[in-house]
């Protein structure tokens, strides 16, 4: 059984994977190399999206190109956080501060309470 995690420890993971890449890159990304990426895994988990939820045609789904699997949209999302905790430190954001703070105020949107 894989160990859970808390959103630090993933973060920090991240974070480790992230000054690795910085090592072997050919050039420096910054904010503008990581919006790039972050559009393309959007557009890479759009199309897993759109064959697994069968809004292309039949036969695209049989090409190779267009497999995909539960562990294929994971791996997007993945990378789409990768790219997030990239933006945040980019912009010494905390993170998990700015999602419980834009959470809060949903829910004070929404005329609820935050219990947290």
């Amino acid at each position: 059984m894989i160990k859970k995690h808390t959103f630090q420890e993933l973060s920090e993971i991240t974070e480790n994977v992230i000054r690795e890449f910085e090592r072997a890159e050919q050039r420096s990304w910054g904010v503008e190399g990581t919006m790039i990426e972050l559009s393309k895994q959007l557009g890479d988990l759009a199309k897993h999206i759109m064959v697994s939820e069968k809004y292309y045609v039949p036969k695209r789904g049989k090409n190779p190109n267009y497999a995909t699997t539960k562990e294929d949209i994971a791996d997007e999302l993945a990378d789409i956080f990768y790219c997030i905790i990239r933006l945040a430190k980019a912009y010494d954001i905390d993170l998990e501060e700015a999602i419980l703070k834009a959470r809060k105020s949903e829910l004070l949107y929404l005329g609820k309470k935050p219990n947290f």
